[in-house]
């Protein structure tokens, strides 16, 4: 049998691409203002993975692919590739996000409260079949937008104040923003180490690995933005190998924040900050007693024997990224932790998470095999055929032998 390449040249190639595009129905503006509208946690990930924020424009990819992520994330990645950077935004800290969800899993009461959001958490999973019905009063039951405003909603647990919660981020008010990092009270309580002291960070000095190839061990600087842009897929799958077992801490989420920030610039003239708009942003933090730690402490402890030990000290694992993924954020931030293990699983060792969960690269060497390797399976049938023939006379030996010997 004969193994042969596909034929039809460049003629096939457009024709094939065009039977997709009437497959997935027409391209138009409409359709993007539609995806851009109702599927914002699907822009999220793919602007998050795509390095890109620019929610038209991932509209614009999800509805030309057809909804496949990973070739929405390559498109958002390939534009991103050709745009020249103009300038670098101040960075900004946990103090300056304009909250809109924070919870602590770690913390009954903490403080301002749990401030609950937009979630389905406590919602019932069944699916809105009246919706087919297609009845007029039941085709959608979200609130009414008056004024380009939400209706008041009770967004802290345990409190009875109602918050005023705009359509618009640029319209957040300050009441239910600027909370304080719940880390900061592991720090004055000597739980977390301090951070170290340090002036003010240029963004330009900062690694960057979208223009330079990643080394390891990783800068921290490299495995922050690589777990940011990392395929939310394979970081659920690894988190959850570690929830399973197969890793070695079982951490406690100390923080999941969603919330708004702004992209702050200097004027290339005047030199004055201010704000160029502000991006959907979310972030986890988890929590697991450092044993290590705690073992030095006691060996350091002087006094009686039936003194009590020194509290164990905690490790602090964090992932952000561009967007709200909360799912993503969480194992992200377990597996910042494992990585930082002495012996950690292979499946939680920093190449090795780092590297497979990068979606562009690993989902094209996948998609690779899809083309012609003929030349290789043709060199291994040859193998095979010469491996038959060598040991056909062997086999035709003791054939011959069994047959005498039966006789």
């Amino acid at each position: 049998m004969a193994y042969v390449a596909a034929r039809g040249g460049e003629t096939a190639i457009q024709e094939a691409e065009q039977l997709y595009q009437a497959l997935n129905g027409p391209l138009s503006a409409a359709t993007v203002g539609l995806i851009e509208r109702q599927l914002p946690y699907l822009l999220d990930r793919v602007m998050g993975e795509g390095s890109l924020y620019a929610p038209e424009l991932a509209a614009l990819a999800i509805a030309q692919t057809g909804g496949d992520l990973y070739e929405a994330v390559l498109l958002l990645r390939a534009y991103r590739s050709t745009q020249p950077r103009l300038a670098y935004a101040r960075p900004f800290t946990q103090h300056d996000v304009f909250t809109v969800r924070r919870i602590s899993a770690a913390f009954k009461d903490i403080p301002d409260g749990q401030l609950l959001g937009p979630t389905l958490d406590y919602s019932h999973r069944l699916l809105r079949l009246d919706v087919l019905d297609r009845r007029p009063e039941t085709e959608d039951r979200r609130p009414e937008h008056e004024n380009g405003q939400l209706p008041t909603l009770r967004l802290r647990s345990g409190q009875a104040a109602n918050r005023q919660l705009p359509t618009e981020a640029a319209n957040l008010q300050s009441p239910i923003t600027k909370l304080l990092p719940i880390a900061d009270w592991h720090r004055s309580n000597g739980l977390l180490a301090p951070l170290p002291e340090q002036g003010e960070i240029d963004a330009a000095e900062q690694p960057d690995v979208t223009r330079e190839p990643i080394s390891f061990p990783a800068t921290r600087a490299h495995r922050l933005q690589s777990l940011a842009r990392a395929d939310t897929g394979g970081v659920l799958a690894l988190g959850y190998a570690s929830m399973r077992g197969y890793g070695l801490i079982h951490p406690t989420v100390n923080e999941v924040r969603l919330g708004y920030a702004d992209v702050v610039l200097r004027h290339p003239v005047s030199g004055a900050a201010f704000s160029a708009g502000r991006v959907r942003v979310s972030q986890a933090e988890v929590v697991t007693p450092d044993h290590e730690g705690a073992a030095k402490a006691r060996q350091a402890t002087t006094g009686p024997q039936y003194a009590m030990p020194t509290p164990a000290a905690l490790k602090l694992g964090f992932t952000a990224t561009l967007g709200w993924n909360e799912v993503k954020c969480i194992a992200g931030s377990m597996l910042d932790l494992e990585m930082d293990a002495p012996n950690p699983h292979p499946a939680h060792q920093e190449e090795f998470v780092l590297y497979h969960t990068e979606p562009v690269e690993s989902s094209g060497f996948c998609i690779h095999y899809k083309l012609p390797h003929y030349v290789t399976f043709g060199s291994n049938l040859d193998s095979l055929r010469k491996v038959s023939e060598d040991r056909r006379p062997e086999t035709e030996d003791r054939s011959q032998q069994n047959q005498s010997n039966e006789r």
